[in-house]
């Protein structure tokens, strides 16, 4: 079998150490970093979207590929930066104020950087202008917020507010997502889109983005 193959099958059996060791051997029958990445990494992480998005798959094999991801761009992430691979974009992601909740927040995170981008991840009780903030700073075109808690739901009609108060609409889109909001809420308060599972978010962002 291929060696990228291999990769990507490994990965999706969340084989992290065999990931790391056929990296490595990919690197050094000087395959591109970036082919290791797409054609191995990546390509093994959509197949695990595409079986979570089924339910084909469930949480705990998700954070299994995720973390065998990890294994093997410990190796890969050096050269990438070396030839100046370029990420599919920069995410901002946060669960609003109020909210503690980041199950779904963190595995949102995990999909996108499966998928190739580089996500920034604010953790949980954000305020809004810190999102809007970061998002600057880091020249991330995509804000994502979850919440699990209807109480804490008006704290993304903040964000989308603050986006239109300070010019940055079309500059900066957002996603919202989590058990509390829904599609007619996203459009209700303005947000650019709505994902009600981790890889319909990724889904939306590369929407978004590309």
């Amino acid at each position: 079998m291929d060696i990228l193959k291999l990769i990507s099958t490994s990965l999706e059996q969340g084989e992290d150490e065999r990931v790391r060791d056929l990296v490595l051997e990919a690197i050094a029958q000087e395959i591109a970093p970036a082919e290791i990445l797409n054609a191995g990494l990546i390509a093994g992480m959509n197949v695990v979207g595409e079986k979570f998005r089924l339910r084909e798959i469930f949480l705990p094999e998700v954070l299994l590929a995720a973390r065998a991801m990890y294994a093997g761009m410990e190796p890969l992430k050096p050269l990438l930066v070396q030839e100046g691979i370029p990420v599919l974009g920069k995410v901002v992601i946060g669960s609003v104020r109020g909210d503690l909740h980041d199950i779904g927040k963190n595995l949102v995170g995990i999909m996108l950087r499966g998928a190739g981008f580089e996500v920034v991840d604010l953790g949980t009780d954000v305020h809004p202008e810190r999102f809007v903030d970061a998002a600057l700073a880091e020249q991330a075109p995509v804000i994502g917020m979850s919440a699990l808690l209807t109480t804490t739901m008006p704290a993304m009609k903040e964000v989308v507010e603050l986006i239109r108060a300070r010019g940055l609409q079309g500059r900066i889109k957002t996603i919202i997502g989590g058990a509390a909001v829904s599609a007619e809420y996203a459009g209700a308060i303005g947000a650019d889109a709505y994902a009600f599972d981790a890889a319909k978010a990724v889904q939306r962002v590369k929407e978004m983005i590309l």
